[in-house]
């Protein structure tokens, strides 16, 4: 009877020691492991190489930090009022110094209520600069001075455009120059200036050039055929600049939205009321965007959460042209 009483608290000790075994292979120790917060020389120039482990005595470590903007420089065109308005917010709450160009005489009250609502809310400004993008030496001047300043420029938006509704064969020239030599020619005078001082100041960066979906489709209930033309030179223009600069730590890529509810858009509901239902039946979430929709893209596409994409084109309309 001892000898069975005695197998038995052998094999029970046994069974404890397994347990603790199994445990311990099962939860390793692994807070004693180095990590190295060195720059990668191979990564993007903001990226570490690892995340740094969290100190006990911290309460939280940084959140997404690939999309942190601080101590950045960038600007964009078009950034009076609509679309270039929305995502020049988004960078500037990510902390950047963000620079609205636009060639509105004085700055829209969108743009006003914006500037007192970075000033209130975050501690920062948005500053204002009435510029032609077609004018070749007044955007390399601006560009210039904005860089001048902070003795840096982190990249751009180039989100100036317009639009014009006419048939092919009653489309004037006048019309036919004005749209392209914003869309496309501004957008090219943009992205050098901006690249010329990138290259001055050895700045990496992003640069993100805004065409359409209208790039690639021809718009139901909207008859422009050099505005969509444009837009579909403005997405070559991406991928051209991007083979060119890439080696030099400039990506470049653009963002094709979908329609927007912007001044632009109404100006079109005005001329053609029953484009609006057209457009919404066309589009799977059977809706507009919205500028501020577009927010979240930008950051994407202006921060290190983006390290890897050049010469891309984000196609954001809703499904519009996923049918």
């Amino acid at each position: 009877m001892r000898s069975a009483m005695s197998r038995s608290l052998f094999q029970a000790a046994r069974s404890c020691q397994r347990s603790s075994m199994t445990t311990k292979m099962v939860y390793p120790i692994s807070s004693q492991r180095s990590y190295s917060t060195t720059p990668s020389t191979q990564g993007p120039h903001h990226i570490q190489t690892r995340m740094p482990p969290v100190k006990p005595e911290q309460k939280s470590a940084p959140r997404f930090r690939e999309f942190d903007l601080a101590d950045r420089v960038y600007a964009v065109t078009g950034g009076g009022r609509g679309l270039g308005l929305a995502m020049a917010e988004a960078l500037l709450e990510a902390g950047a110094k963000v620079y609205c160009l636009d060639r509105l005489e004085t700055p829209h009250p969108d743009f006003l209520a914006a500037k007192e609502h970075a000033e209130n809310e975050y501690g920062s400004t948005l500053e204002y600069y009435k510029i032609d993008v077609r004018d070749d030496a007044e955007v390399n001047a601006t560009f210039a001075e904005i860089a001048g300043r902070h003795k840096r420029l982190d990249g751009m938006i180039a989100a100036a455009g317009i639009n014009h509704l006419q048939s092919a064969l009653e489309h004037s020239q006048v019309a036919l120059n004005e749209v392209m030599q914003i869309n496309y020619n501004g957008v090219f005078n943009s992205a050098t200036a901006a690249a010329r001082q990138m290259f001055n100041y050895q700045q990496k960066g992003s640069i993100l050039l805004i065409a359409s979906m209208s790039g690639v489709i021809a718009n139901k209930g909207m008859t422009s055929p050099v505005y969509n033309s444009s837009k579909a030179a403005v997405m070559q223009l991406g991928r051209s600049l991007a083979m060119e600069w890439g080696r030099h730590g400039i990506r470049v890529n653009n963002l094709c939205p979908g329609h927007i509810v912007t001044p632009m858009v109404e100006q079109v509901f005005q001329q053609n009321p029953a484009a609006r239902a057209v457009w919404e039946a066309e589009n799977m979430l059977g809706r507009l965007a919205y500028p501020e929709e577009f927010r979240g893209a930008a950051l994407f596409a202006l921060s290190d959460a983006s390290s890897f994409m050049t010469g891309s084109s984000l196609l954001i309309d809703g499904g519009h042209t996923a049918w």
